[in-house]
């Protein structure tokens, strides 16, 4: 997916096209079908756990003017771990993507972390694509091309989940080639009510968590889960460890920003954000 980018080709199926570019509108209709209110630079489509509170008011955090958040859900219930739960999640998500390509988005997202340990991440840029016809970013890709963008090898990894889904976690990172020399995280999730919980954790904890983990040979933190608030605490954790902070929703985000072609530095949230007019 690294070659995506914003383009319309009126002869490919599968690209996005302008519904409101008629031939019969006039000059002056032609041209405000390019007009957005709030998405002047680009609009992004963001697919949530239904349980999800805390991704989408960090995307509207992070977002620059010109930028606009449009989200829809996808049902997220069971008992964590369960193959049926994810893939529930994952089934939902053509009827959301669709709902979003309605909104004209510019890319769409799935956040993620976990679910793309159980679901091939294959099949959900897949569906996606196919539905709302534009650049697609999952939450568990992003965070590897962050890592790599900053040229990070070895990694401390924190979350609020459980150990059963944390071990996926090191495992998929391994797998990316990333040594993961410590993890901690705080078992929550299991249930539904678990789940919506994560989202009431304190930043603070996040804080005491993060030092917790951290080692020398770490040359990151990775804070997963898009459901975990994060985004009051990276800057003060960079600052207090000497080193980068990538957390899911940040990582995503930037992915976005990245498939749009934004290239102005988002600074306040971390080097990753600070550092996308390198790109």
């Amino acid at each position: 997916m690294d070659n995506q980018k914003l383009s319309v080709d009126r002869n490919d199926p599968g690209t996005k096209h302008d519904s409101n570019l008629s031939p019969h509108q006039t000059s002056l209709s032609k041209a405000l079908s390019f007009y957005s209110a709030y998405g002047w630079r680009s609009r992004v489509g963001l697919i949530a756990p239904s349980t999800n509170t805390s991704l989408e008011p960090e995307f509207n955090r992070m977002a620059p003017e010109g930028v606009s958040v449009h989200v829809s859900r996808v049902h997220q219930a069971g008992a964590q771990g369960e193959q049926s739960s994810y893939q529930r999640m994952a089934d939902g998500i053509a009827t959301a993507s669709s709902l979003l390509a309605t909104a004209e988005v510019d890319v769409i997202a799935f956040g993620c972390t976990s679910c793309t340990y159980y679901v091939p991440a294959e099949e959900i840029h897949a569906t996606m694509a196919r539905e709302a016809r534009c650049p697609t970013v999952v939450t568990a890709e992003a965070v590897t091309k962050a890592l790599r963008h900053l040229k990070i090898e070895r990694v401390a990894a924190v979350g609020p989940r459980t150990e059963m889904v944390t071990k996926r976690e090191i495992e998929f990172l391994q797998t990316e080639g990333f040594d993961v020399v410590s993890t901690r995280c705080l078992g929550l999730g299991a249930t539904e009510e678990e789940r919506r919980g994560i989202g009431r954790v304190p930043p603070e904890v996040l804080y005491r968590l993060a030092i917790s983990a951290d080692r020398p040979d770490a040359q990151a933190l990775f804070v997963s889960c898009t459901q975990f608030p994060t985004i009051e605490m990276i800057a003060e954790l960079e600052s207090h460890l000497g080193k980068p902070v990538v957390t899911s929703n940040q990582a995503t985000f930037w992915r976005c920003m990245q498939l749009t072609g934004y290239r102005k530095p988002i600074d306040g949230f971390g080097k990753l954000l600070s550092s996308l007019d390198a790109a």
